[in-house]
C-alpha cells in the first residue's frame, strides 16, 4: 500500500468520525503531512473559518456580486487580467466549458466590492484562480480568500502593501539571524529584499514552486498562518546557500534566487515539507510578530 493510500485511509477515517475539523496535535499532524485531494477543499474551509463566515452569512456572495458588477472601475481592473491567469490552463481559456474565467472573474469582483480597501490588486487572480481549482466551487473560493486576505496575510494586498513589504524585510532580518553568509553577501551586493522574492509573498509560491508542493504548503498556511511563507523562504535559501554566495554581482544575486526554486528539492514535495518545519529551525509566531511591529515602524518612518 503506498504512502497517499494509507495517508488517505486515515483521513477518511477521521473525517467520517466528524465533519467539524478541530484544531489539535493530530489534525496538525496530518495536515503537515498533506490534505489528500478529496479532503483538501472541506479542510480549507474549516480549519481557515470561511465555513462559519459563509454559514454565518447566506446569501452575501450573491448580493456583493451584483453589487460589484455596477462598479465599472473594479470590473475593469479585473477584466484586464483575466486572460493573463493561467494562460496554460485549458480550464482557463475563454472557449473552455464550463469556462472558469467567469467564475474568477466573479469571485475577484465580488471580493473587491466586498473589501473596498483592497479592491482588486494584482496576485489576487493567481491565488483565487487556485481556490477556484481545489474547490470547484464560487462561493467557498469567495470565502476562502476572504480568510486568506483578511484574517491569514496581514495586509499584504491593500493599496500600499505595507504588509506584503514588512515581511519581505522581515525575511532579511531572520536571514541575518540563520543564514548570515547569505545576508552579508546581499547586503554587500546592495540588492533589496523585494527584488528577491516579492514573487514568492505576493503569489503565495504560485507559479514559483511546482502546483503539488505549493498545494501542500497551502494546507499549512490555511491551518497554522502566514508564518508558513517564512519556513519556505527560509529553507530554500538555507538549502542552497552555498550556491546562492557563489554569487559576483547584482544580476548573479537575483539569477541565483530565481534558479533555487526550480530543481528536485522543490519536486519531492514530501521531503521538501519535513525540511520546512526543520531546517528553519525554532520560529515562533511571537518573534514573527515582535519583527514586523518594528520593520512596520522603521518603514512608515521612511515614508
Amino acid at each position: 500500500m503506498t504512502v497517499l493510500t494509507r495517508r488517505a485511509m486515515k483521513w477518511s477515517k477521521m473525517m467520517q468520525k466528524s465533519t467539524a475539523v478541530e484544531k489539535g496535535i493530530k489534525v496538525k499532524r496530518y495536515i503537515r503531512k498533506g490534505i489528500p485531494d478529496e479532503h483538501r477543499p472541506h479542510v480549507w474551509m474549516m480549519v481557515s473559518g470561511a465555513q462559519a463566515q459563509m454559514e454565518t452569512n447566506p446569501g452575501y456572495y450573491h448580493s456583493v456580486l451584483l453589487e460589484g458588477q455596477k462598479n465599472t472601475k473594479l470590473v475593469d481592473a479585473v477584466v484586464t487580467d483575466l486572460n493573463r491567469t493561467f494562460p496554460d490552463n485549458v480550464k482557463f481559456r475563454k472557449n473552455a466549458s464550463p469556462c472558469l474565467q467567469l467564475t474568477l472573474h466573479n469571485v475577484l469582483v465580488a471580493y473587491g466590492q466586498h473589501n473596498k480597501t483592497v479592491g482588486y490588486c494584482q496576485g489576487m487572480n493567481f491565488i483565487t484562480g487556485i481556490l477556484i481549482l481545489v474547490t470547484k466551487d464560487e462561493e467557498k473560493a469567495f470565502w476562502l480568500l476572504d480568510a486568506l486576505l483578511g484574517r491569514i496575510l496581514p495586509d499584504y494586498y491593500s493599496p500600499e502593501m505595507m504588509g506584503l513589504k514588512t515581511d519581505q524585510e522581515v525575511l532579511g532580518v531572520l536571514v541575518k539571524m540563520k543564514i548570515p553568509a547569505v545576508a552579508e553577501l546581499i547586503d554587500r551586493h546592495d540588492v533589496m529584499w523585494t527584488l528577491l522574492v516579492s514573487r514568492w509573498f505576493i503569489c503565495l509560491f504560485i507559479d514559483v514552486l511546482p502546483i503539488e508542493t505549493v498545494l501542500r504548503i497551502w494546507d499549512c498556511l490555511f491551518y497554522e498562518g502566514s508564518k508558513i511563507l517564512f519556513r519556505v523562504a527560509l529553507t530554500l535559501i538555507k538549502q542552497y546557500q552555498a550556491y546562492i554566495l557563489e554569487a559576483k554581482n547584482f544580476p548573479d544575486v537575483c539569477d541565483k534566487f530565481k534558479d533555487i526554486t526550480k530543481g528536485k528539492f522543490v519536486t519531492e514535495c514530501h521531503l521538501f515539507m519535513q525540511r520546512i518545519f526543520t531546517e528553519p529551525g525554532n520560529l515562533s509566531k511571537s518573534t514573527i510578530e515582535r519583527l514586523r511591529e518594528q520593520r512596520r515602524a522603521q518603514l512608515l518612518s521612511q515614508e
